[in-house]
């Protein structure tokens, strides 16, 4: 790996989810409140559900093609109905010179959003502020934690939005206590 993860400040807001589809509903939330420009660094183990958040995330900007891990070919570029969701997975990258290679600067513009899986490895090479999505595995098989945390000016004046995101909806049902439709 590059670096070390992010051991910064705690973050502003967690929410649990108990299922794919859950943790799908939180990065659906979420998509409302990106804008053009806006970066997200994905964090947490092999297996926590970053693609899964991704791909919800994707949806909910009007993504239809299938969103798939990027892992062997670094980066994917999907087309929203206004914004491209440009993927990265920087987890084989090993060096920092590899990331100038990727052109992330470039890629963080005003017709896009970028995620970054496993990005906190490469938090000194990237352009600017970013909204940290730290996944973490819970108890059960399927159980797990969406920590928020935003990092630099570009994600502040949104984090009373982030307060607010609605944690009902949060396991993927509309009550949310995890309970099928």
């Amino acid at each position: 790996m590059i670096g070390p993860p992010s051991t910064e400040q705690p973050g502003i807001r967690s929410l649990a989810t108990t299922s794919a589809a859950g943790t799908q509903a939180v990065a659906t939330a979420l998509a409302g409140l990106v804008r053009a420009g806006d970066l997200l660094v994905l964090c947490g183990d092999l297996g926590a559900g970053k693609t899964a958040f991704t791909q919800g995330f994707g949806r909910a900007l009007g993504v239809t093609a299938p969103i798939t891990s990027p892992t062997f070919t670094l980066a994917n570029r999907y087309q929203g109905e206004e914004l491209t969701v440009h993927h990265l997975d920087v987890y084989r990258l090993d060096h920092i010179d590899e990331v100038r290679d990727l052109g992330l600067h470039e890629l963080v513009d005003d017709r896009s959003v970028t995620v970054i899986e496993w990005g906190d490895a490469i938090v000194g090479a990237l352009p600017g502020g970013y909204l940290e999505v730290r996944l973490t595995l819970g108890d059960g098989p399927d159980d797990r934690v969406v920590g928020l945390r935003t990092v630099g000016a570009e994600w502040s004046d949104r984090e009373v939005a982030l307060l607010a995101l609605e944690p009902g909806a949060a396991d993927g049902t509309p009550d949310g206590t995890g309970a099928p439709c």
